[in-house]
């Protein structure tokens, strides 16, 4: 079977700048830049050593800027789309300087919490800026094939969701996360929360738990379940336990989607073996084929660096042409950021205590 798994390029990409050089960047960002063809018109670090060490690694980098209004202006000049990897709550702040109707692409998450997001959607509306989060997971090959794959109709109706990451995350290569109040759902399954909406809409009621590893007590959260209720009988759950130390043999990073007609098993190979990643697979079976034996589709390319060209080429496209679709808008994003907070609200006040529950008295 041949499945889509890539968007459609713009014939006339527009250049990009870089506010930021940190190790995203360096990851993904360029790399993805750098496989798509598009033009980096320069990039700009408040650590000038940092953006000219990815110069030097990297060829597709015009310049250096020396200061942020520099870089910005010649991003204006030059119609440049503003690529934000910043720090979540330096957002607000950029998005303030930049030229009013700019294509401008932000970083996830969206703000720290829900009144940044609120912040960063008002400067974006009021300034008419043309801008997206990058929620890259969506533009995951395997993301991308499923989803051609429900929108044929070839699963049926898609009743159940279930994203499971039991991996060792090395939370120490990303040093400013210590110094956070929130730290799972808000940098990591924020991305499944944001898939899950982008497959299903917006839930009903999320029942959530979030909770710390004792041997990381220096980061908040790094352990959550989730479940997302939807009408009738449409739920997702997301799973995800950072700590497991225990090696390779037992840890698991799946997408799994099932529906009446068929089903989807996507493993997410990034999360296993972090940094270095598995590759991904995807595999499916559909109840009216014989055999009704689970078959494979080769994915060609992964979460990183790929997906990351899929975020800045939808932007591109609308931006070009404003009937294009821009999925992963700002005004998309804030709904995943209502989802962020009302997980980490269930998460304080859910639960019922067992020391609630009184005896039976039989009469």
């Amino acid at each position: 079977m041949e499945l889509k798994q890539q968007v459609e390029l713009p014939k006339n990409p527009l250049p990009i700048v870089i506010i930021g050089a940190g190790g995203i960047v360096k990851d993904a960002h360029l790399p993805a830049y750098k496989l798509a063809g598009f033009k980096v018109e320069g990039i700009y670090d408040k650590a000038p050593d940092k953006a000219a060490a990815l110069k030097t690694e990297f060829d597709h980098i015009e310049k250096v800027y020396d200061s942020l209004s520099e870089l910005i202006a010649d991003g204006k000049k030059h119609n440049a789309v503003f690529d934000l990897a910043i720090p979540a709550n330096l957002h607000a702040e950029i998005l303030e300087q930049l030229p009013d109707g700019s294509p401008v692409l932000i970083q996830k998450p969206m703000g720290e919490n829900l009144a940044e997001a609120q912040r960063i959607l008002e400067i974006c509306n009021r300034k008419k800026l043309v801008s997206a989060v990058n929620f890259q997971m969506r533009y995951a090959p395997y993301i991308i094939a499923a989803r051609e794959m429900i929108d044929k109709g070839m699963l049926g109706e898609v009743y159940d969701m279930e994203i499971m990451a039991c991996v060792y995350t090395p939370w120490h290569l990303w040093g400013f996360l210590f110094q956070l109040p929130r730290v799972e759902i808000l940098y990591h399954s924020v991305h499944y929360l944001d898939i899950i909406r982008s497959f299903l809409g917006n839930p009903q009621k999320i029942y959530a738990s979030t909770r710390k590893h004792p041997k990381m007590t220096e980061l908040a959260s790094t352990r959550t379940t989730m479940i997302l209720d939807y009408k009738d009988h449409i739920q997702a759950r997301v799973i995800a336990n950072h700590g497991h130390e225990f090696g390779l043999h037992h840890q698991q990073s799946y997408l799994k989607i099932e529906g009446t007609k068929g089903a989807i098993k996507i493993r997410i190979g990034l999360s296993l073996d972090y940094p270095r990643g598995l590759p991904p697979t995807f595999e499916y079976i559909l109840l009216d084929k014989e055999p009704r034996d689970w078959k494979e589709i080769k994915i060609k390319g992964k979460w990183f660096p790929e997906a990351f060209i899929g975020t800045m080429v939808v932007l591109q496209n609308h931006y070009l042409d404003n009937k294009a679709p821009l999925p992963h808008s700002t005004e998309d994003a804030y709904n995943t950021m209502k989802l962020v907070e009302a997980a980490y609200k269930s998460s304080e006040k859910g639960g019922v205590a067992f020391s609630s529950v009184e005896k039976f008295n039989h009469k």
